[in-house]
């Protein structure tokens, strides 16, 4: 006969299968962006139209069902993360789900709107403030969820950053949804960076059903999560104090680094022209295609991963006041935007 710890594993389980029926399909939307003179059509996997508002809703996914499975999740478990706010989100949505807690690990690049939607959530929210030797806060975030383990067995760590579960679910689920929403195999598929366990999936399957799909990767100035330099980084969202556990040359086809400016130029465009409202990293995404389509005229069809929409970001990207805080001019009305700096890059890889 089933023991009351049984029934309420199995009860966990079930509620994780309909979890998994939210997630996506997202939609596929064309925008017309004018481009070296001419006008191009780019493609955007809007992600923010998932269950808790982003592609990190299929990675909580992927890293809690590993836990159950492994039995490491246990009925009134504590799941614990370090997040820059998606996965936080995400996680604590799920973690409601299920009837189990959450406890998010933070720092102060998170948007205000990202705290107050944990606190709806009755996540617990514990801040670092101080940054770590490359300028970020992610291994100071790391430290601390260190020291919480280490104070109380009673947590598990999902770990984003080194769990196999995050670049699994996303080959399992992200690349090919991606992949059949679209009447042919693309030329090149772009994406953020910052764990890289979604551009290392999605990749993975591209590889092995699309290989002459392009994959480019987009990082943000400051981040060294692939191959960019330290150096003080202000959005959340995109790029890392480390380098990725899940990236290597063989999955990246060229890397691009954006820059602050560009990403909000892209940003402020994208939902001027076409009112779609893009996330932070969605506008660095955009930014790294339409350097690629100039220098690949002959590139048809493309598409970008948006992993999140706009409204968080109200204080952040689409600021005139935030943009001159650290020290930069908001971007004109234009259809197109110079490379910002001479870090703002895109090359090939291998």
């Amino acid at each position: 006969m089933p023991t009351v710890e049984d029934r309420a594993r199995s009860s966990m389980q079930e509620r994780l299968e309909n979890f998994r029926a939210l997630l996506g399909p997202t939609p596929i939307t064309p925008v017309t962006l004018n481009i070296g003179g001419r006008p191009r059509t780019i493609h955007l996997k809007l992600e923010g139209h998932n269950v808790a508002g982003s592609v990190k809703a299929r990675t909580a996914y992927g890293l809690v069902r590993s836990l159950l499975e492994q039995g490491r999740l246990q009925p009134g478990g504590r799941l614990l993360e370090s997040t820059s706010g998606n996965l936080g989100i995400a996680l604590a949505t799920l973690a409601r789900y299920l009837g189990v807690s959450f406890t998010a690990v933070v720092d102060p690049l998170i948007a205000p709107e990202c705290l107050h939607r944990l606190s709806e959530l009755g996540a617990d929210v514990v801040t670092v403030t101080e940054r770590d030797a490359s300028g970020g806060y992610l291994l100071s975030r790391l430290a601390t969820v260190a020291e919480l383990l280490e104070a109380d067995d009673s947590y598990v760590w999902t770990n984003q950053y080194g769990s196999p579960e995050n670049p699994a679910i996303h080959r399992e689920l992200t690349g090919p949804e991606l992949l059949g929403q679209l009447p042919r195999s693309p030329d090149a598929v772009f994406a953020a960076i910052s764990t890289g366990g979604t551009f290392s999936g999605i990749s993975q399957y591209f590889r092995e059903h699309s290989p002459g799909t392009a994959m480019v990767a987009v990082d943000i100035e400051g981040s060294v999560a692939f191959r960019g330099s330290p150096g003080r980084r202000h959005l959340s969202g995109i790029g890392a104090s480390r380098p990725s556990g899940f990236l290597d040359d063989s999955l990246v086809d060229h890397f691009a680094i954006a820059g602050i400016y560009e990403s909000a130029h892209y940003c402020r465009l994208v939902l001027r022209t076409a009112g779609l409202h893009l996330g932070a990293s969605a506008g660095a995404v955009v930014a790294g295609c339409v350097r690629y389509l100039t220098r690949h005229p002959e590139t048809d069809l493309v598409v970008c991963l948006c992993a999140d929409g706009g409204e968080k970001y109200a204080g952040t990207v689409y600021s005139d006041a935030w943009l001159r805080s650290i020290g930069l001019e908001p971007p004109p009305e234009a259809d197109a935007v110079p490379v910002a700096s001479e870090d703002a890059i895109l090359s090939g890889v291998g």
